[in-house]
């Protein structure tokens, strides 16, 4: 079964942040997409993410955003800083980023 998700984008838990509300980039789905798509994390990296979500009737719809990759020397970990207002389901974002 085809997904919506642009393959592009890479998958992130918007539910696992830091105290400054950044979402951590530690999960392995994170780090396995990261990889498959040949991405190195660095400081100011424009990045686009999703986390699985469903519609009402239960059909898959991811939710979406864009952010930008920081590096906490704090806690040794990479982070994504997003506009959490911005934050849409994919079927939002029209027919043409909904057909891949």
């Amino acid at each position: 079964m085809m997904t919506m998700t642009n393959p592009r984008r890479i998958y992130v838990d918007f539910l696992r942040t830091d105290n400054s509300g950044r979402v951590l980039l530690v999960k392995n789905g994170t780090l396995q997409d990261l990889k498959r798509n040949g991405i190195e994390l660095q400081e100011g990296l424009a990045l686009s993410v999703y986390s699985d979500d469903a519609d009402d009737e239960g059909k898959r719809d991811d939710l979406v955003a864009d952010g930008v990759v920081r590096y906490d020397p704090a806690t040794v970990r990479w982070v994504l800083e997003i506009d959490w207002n911005a934050i849409k389901h994919e079927s939002e974002l029209g027919e043409d980023n909904a057909a891949g």
